[in-house]
This record gives C-alpha cells, sequence and structure tokens, in this order.
C-alpha cells in the first residue's frame, strides 16, 4: 500500500498541529472474551452490518464510538469505506451468509450499538413496492444478528416506506421477532427529517431502535427545525468545477493557497465544520489527515449545447421540462438525493439537481456537501459510484444524532481521541468492481 502525502498547509489546524501517523485496526483477533464495564469503557463499541461507503458510521464515530467493525457486500463500496476508516475492520461479504461467531472473532467485548441500513428499495414509495423484493429479506438478516450478538443497543434505518401499506405486516413481524428475543422497541416508531438536524437536504428517513432489557431505553433525538442550513450554506464556497480542465478527465485537482485562501473566506459556519476548521465542539471524531488543497470527488459532467441552453435560462426551483432535472434554489434545501439503481438492476443514474448559479448539475463533493460529509472524505473517482454512495449514505449530521442517544441511555462522556488518521490508499478509489473483487478475495 502506497502512503497518501499531506503537504503542509499553514491555513488548517491540522497541519499546524503536525499530525501523526495512521493507526491499525484496534480489535485483532483474540480469543481473550473479557466483558468490559462502564467503568473501564473508553470508547463504546460499534459494528455497522450494512455500511456502504461509510456515512451511518462516520455520524456514530462522531457521536463519540468507536466503529470496530463495517459488513458491506458490494466490492467497490467496501474499498471506499475502507480508505475513510483505516481504523476500521472492513468485512466484504454477503449479511445473508455472516455469522455471529464472524463477528466475535474480531472483538473482545460487547457491543454497545449495532447498526445498519438495509437496502430499502423494495420498500420505498418511489420504487415498485414489492413486498417480493429478495433485498427485503435482508432486515430479517439484521434481526437474525441483533438476536446472535446481544448488543447493548441497535439502530436500523430504513425508509418511511417501510410503516405503510403492506409493509406494515413485516414491520410488526420484525418488532415482534425483536422483542421475543428480549429487546424493547422505542415506541411509536418514527421517522426522521434530516433538514431538522442540520442537514441542507429534505430526507426523510425511518429509525427502528432498540434497548436490551438490562438496559436504560434509549429514545429519539429530538428535531430543531430552527437549524436551518441552506443550499447557500452549503456549496456557495466551492470553486465551480467548469474552471479546471483537470477535472475533465479525472476527480481531483490541486488549489493554490489563493484559491484555498478564497473558499475559507467564503465559507459558512456549516461549510467551515465540514472543513474541520476546530467549530464543531460535537464533533468526536477521531482527526484524519487531509490535504485541504486537494478539491476532490468534483469529476466534471459535460453537457450538450442544447442542454446548456434550456439549463441556462431554467430559474431556480423549477424543472427542467426535457430530463426533468431541478434546479436547486441558493435559500432553500435540496430535495432528497438518490442513489440510481446498481449494475444487477440496470445502472440507473438517479436524477441530479442543477447547480443554483452554473448550468451543471452539481459534482459528487457538492452532493457530498448537501448530504453533511466532511472534505476530507472521499468517494469513488467515477461519477456513478460516488453519486450512489451518497445516495445510499445515512447523513452523518441525522447519524450522529441518533448515536448520541444511545450515548445518553449509556451514560457515557464522549472523549475525542488526540492520535489523527492517515487516510487509506488512493487507488481503492479508483477500483473496477472485477479489481475491488479480487483485492477482496486477496485478503
Amino acid at each position: 500500500m502506497t502512503k497518501q502525502t499531506v503537504p503542509p498547509n499553514p491555513l488548517h489546524p491540522c497541519c499546524i498541529r503536525g499530525l501523526g501517523v495512521g493507526t491499525q485496526p484496534k480489535y485483532p483477533l483474540t480469543k481473550d472474551k473479557g466483558q468490559r464495564t462502564k467503568d473501564s469503557i473508553d470508547r463504546p463499541v460499534a459494528v455497522d452490518l450494512f455500511a456502504g461507503a461509510g456515512g451511518f458510521s462516520l455520524g456514530v464515530e462522531q457521536a463519540g464510538f468507536d466503529v470496530a467493525i463495517a459488513v458491506e457486500n458490494d466490492p467497490v463500496h467496501a474499498a471506499v469505506y475502507r480508505f475513510n476508516f483505516p481504523q476500521t475492520r472492513v468485512l466484504c461479504v454477503d449479511i445473508a451468509t455472516l455469522q455471529a461467531s464472524q463477528l466475535r472473532a474480531f472483538l473482545n467485548q460487547d457491543i454497545d450499538l449495532l447498526f445498519g441500513g438495509p437496502p430499502c428499495q423494495g420498500f420505498s414509495i418511489a420504487g415498485k413496492h414489492d413486498l417480493k423484493d429478495d433485498r427485503n429479506r435482508l432486515i430479517f438478516h439484521f434481526c437474525r444478528l441483533v438476536k446472535e450478538l446481544r448488543p447493548r443497543y441497535f439502530a436500523m434505518e430504513n425508509v418511511p416506506g417501510l410503516m405503510q401499506g403492506n409493509n406494515k405486516t413485516l414491520l410488526r413481524r420484525l418488532k415482534r421477532e425483536l422483542r421475543a428475543s428480549g429487546y424493547r422497541i422505542t415506541e411509536p416508531v418514527r421517522a426522521l427529517n434530516a433538514a431538522d438536524f442540520g442537514v441542507p437536504q429534505v430526507r426523510s428517513r425511518l429509525f427502528l431502535l432498540g434497548t436490551r432489557a438490562d438496559e436504560h431505553r434509549v429514545s429519539y433525538p429530538q428535531p430543531n427545525p430552527e437549524r436551518r442550513v441552506s443550499v447557500r450554506d452549503a456549496i456557495a464556497d466551492l470553486p465551480d468545477v467548469n474552471e479546471f480542465t483537470e477535472l475533465e478527465t479525472g476527480d481531483e485537482v490541486l488549489l493554490n493557497i489563493g484559491r484555498v485562501e478564497q473558499l475559507q473566506k467564503k465559507a459558512s459556519f456549516y461549510a467551515r465544520q465540514l472543513r474541520e476548521l476546530g467549530l464543531d465542539a460535537d464533533n468526536f471524531a477521531s482527526p484524519r489527515q487531509w490535504n485541504p488543497h486537494l478539491l476532490t470527488s468534483s469529476w466534471r459532467t459535460l453537457h450538450a449545447s442544447a442542454t446548456l441552453e434550456r439549463f441556462r435560462n431554467l430559474p431556480p426551483g423549477e424543472q427542467d421540462r426535457i430530463s426533468r432535472l431541478r434546479r436547486l434554489d441558493w435559500e432553500g434545501r435540496c430535495l432528497t438525493l438518490r442513489a440510481g439503481t446498481g449494475s444487477e438492476r440496470g445502472a440507473h443514474t438517479a436524477a441530479r439537481p442543477l447547480h443554483p448559479q452554473c448550468d451543471r448539475v452539481i459534482s459528487v463533493r457538492e452532493a457530498a456537501r448537501l448530504h453533511s460529509f466532511p472534505d476530507w472524505f472521499r468517494l469513488h473517482v467515477t461519477k456513478w459510484h460516488g453519486f450512489r454512495e451518497v445516495g445510499n449514505a445515512v447523513p452523518p449530521l441525522l447519524a450522529r444524532a441518533i448515536a448520541r442517544q444511545v450515548l445518553l441511555a449509556l451514560e457515557i462522556v464522549p472523549t475525542t481521541p488526540t492520535d489523527a488518521i492517515a487516510l487509506g490508499d488512493p487507488d481503492w478509489l479508483r477500483f473496477t468492481p472485477k479489481q475491488a473483487q479480487r483485492y477482496w478475495d486477496s485478503r
């Protein structure tokens, strides 16, 4: 594995601190199964069962957990996850074949939080709403592993459609099985809107929360509708990708110091938090080593001249009559960013919103900002994989709000790690599906 070099940047506090080298996975194979007590806890331990690129994991880490293990079946997404979370052991396996013993082999303590978002297309009202969709069974594999691993708490994310129509039968069955295995479900089951938790995107998601019988019950976080973050707050400071010819053939460009100074002067409080300029007092994640001069996840989309002409005349908030793409409004919030479909279901790209000012669709980095991913977090270099990874993810700020409630129930005061983590090998972000599969097969 090659090391990622990070040029010094006097503008950025991470470089001022002189951060150290990356860490190895914290949870090696061990036969010592000693139990932890609450008095001996440093940071509580969590496991992600449907990791994707890591949105849910990042929010859980930001709340104050160590994510010990992440499970992701898609080899491309698993490689992207490993790049961003080198301290977590990543298992690229099908959850349907995963046994609890495989996870226990890497842990020497109880799991404080088991979490994940099983694929939701079978429940989504935007999809076919098909009860026979094979992906629906994955919620019961989540249930199976809760019963086998006996975590103190669990949090399952899905679409609100799971509470509607015929899907309610599946939800009732799921809750019944979890209760029978000794868990209390936090009722009523609720859907939360990411926009109520500081995310500049209208995105409603169901969260099923459960507490083991011997623990304090976990409750839902309280929405804060006044914590309004706009599209302007999220992306107005970012340079226009069309200004860089380098972004016609790649997803990154090195900004000069003048550009970085301009970016940081224009950045809102929200954007400065995502650039990790020391303003986020509730972020207890391990700091990452990264180069804030490097604009990443920004491969340009080239539109035909006729398309550009239509986009040029489209007012904010309106929808293009042919492409059906909608232009973002600087003062509004983004509508739900969707993932599209995987290669096994036609590889359809989801509709992307148009930039509020530029005559183009947004970049992956702009989508990541609208999803509350920090700028050090990188997605796959291709736009198709990158947008899928954003669209499938739980927004980190929303995930953080959920995980913070578990910490409150555990009666743990979060601590911030002092050691910085060097990100992984950038080649992992360029894997084709075949290359990614070979990589995981060789491990």
